[in-house]
Order: C-alpha cells, then structure tokens, then sequence
C-alpha cells in the first residue's frame, strides 16, 4: 500500500519516531522516509518526545511502549494533550490483549508488533486515523487464543450472520451510529447486536470486542482493510 494514500492533505505525513535505541529509531525513520511519509524527527525518551512533539506538532507519532524512567504509554497522554490533532501509533513486543486496551486508553490510536514487517507498520500507519485503535494483523497471529472470563472459556462462540456483520464493521474502527447506518438497521437493534456480541466473547468495550474476535480468528486481514 502506497503512503499516498493517506487520508491527509496533499502533503506528506509528518512522523515522529520514539524509541530508546537509537539505531533503530533512526533506522525506522529512514525506512519510513523512503517509503514515501516525511520523518520529521527521532526522540530517544519519554521526556523528550513530548517536547518535540509540542514543537513539532506531528500528525503521527510512532511510540515504543518500554523506555527508561517513563514509559510510552504515560508519554502517550501527555503527547495527546500537547499535540491534540497527532495521532500515536503504539510499537512493543507485548502481545497481550490487556496491552492493546492499556494502550487505547493512554490515547493511541494503532497498536503494532515490534517483531512485525515493515510493511505492515507502513500499511497500519497510513490507514490509522484519530478515534479508533488499529491492530496490527500480526499481533496475534500464531498465538493461542486467551482464556476468557465467560463461560466458554477459550472457545469459538458462534455468531448470526447480522452478528459477524457488526462485528466485522466494528474491526474496520467504525461507531455503532454509522454500522447501524450501513446495515439499514435502527441504532437500537445494532446496539442489540453489540450487547450480544460482548456476551459471546465474552468482554465488556467494544474495543475489547474487536481484540477477542481478532484472537479467535474471527476477524481476518480482508475485514480490516
């Protein structure tokens, strides 16, 4: 997928890479200049992420969860509050749910493997968008899925056709409103729906939702495109 493509002006993206080390911070903002966005800059702490980010005022803000004295996700929030209109996309080698939830809730807006491909970080980053959480398709891949606290602990719960529909709107970041806008259904019914969907998987957001479904394989690539 061509950077191109982004949602954006004609201008490239502005990206600020964060990481501790540095050579793969700059090696990241290399890469990701060449594949066509405009690196603006490298931050090597927590600290000093957030004041260029105040300075920089990037659109997007590549984020590494684990650095020293204070860490991505508390970095995360004060980026959200100097830079309102940027938008941070998470990159750790943390695989768990809790950490996609933990991350959505300090104000990222795109979660992805640091083991991951290059190219699934470019094609994450050019589709992310403020208000949603984008999970990388790699995140779970290959891993077993986690017990849940519902009753079917571990196992695939099967869904109604209207279900999967939902469910597969909900993966690609859209809001209940516009889903039951799509469907031809009233915000009651899809709300419904919803509420059916957390039972069976057993979770209580919708992010979560879609995280559980991801595991389960309920989700595939093609749904989040």
């Amino acid at each position: 997928m061509r950077l191109a493509q982004l949602e954006r002006p004609t201008d490239l993206a502005r990206v600020l890479v964060v990481d501790d080390h540095r050579t793969f911070a700059e090696l990241l903002s290399g890469a990701l200049a060449s594949a066509g966005m405009d690196a603006i800059g490298t931050a090597h702490s927590a600290a000093q992420a957030v004041a260029m980010a105040q300075d920089l005022q990037p659109d997007i803000v590549v984020m590494d969860i684990e650095m020293p004295r204070q860490d991505g996700l508390a970095a995360t929030r004060r980026i959200r509050e100097v830079a309102p209109d940027a938008v941070v996309a998470v990159v750790t080698a943390h695989r768990d749910p809790d950490w996609v939830v933990r991350a959505a809730q300090a104000g990222a807006s795109a979660f992805i493997p640091k083991d991951g491909s290059l190219a699934e970080m470019i094609d994450v980053l050019s589709r992310v968008q403020p208000g949603q959480m984008l999970v990388a398709p790699s995140t779970f891949a290959g891993g077993a899925p986690r017990t849940s606290s519902a009753g079917n602990r571990g196992a695939v719960p099967q869904l109604t056709r209207r279900e999967q529909e939902v469910l597969d709107c909900l993966g690609r970041g859209m809001q209940v409103k516009a889903i039951a806008r799509v469907l031809g259904i009233t915000l009651e019914t899809c709300r419904g729906y919803v509420k059916s969907l957390h039972a069976k998987l057993g979770v209580r957001s919708q992010l979560e939702a879609v995280v559980k479904a991801q595991q389960l394989g309920l989700l595939s690539a093609a749904d989040e495109r």
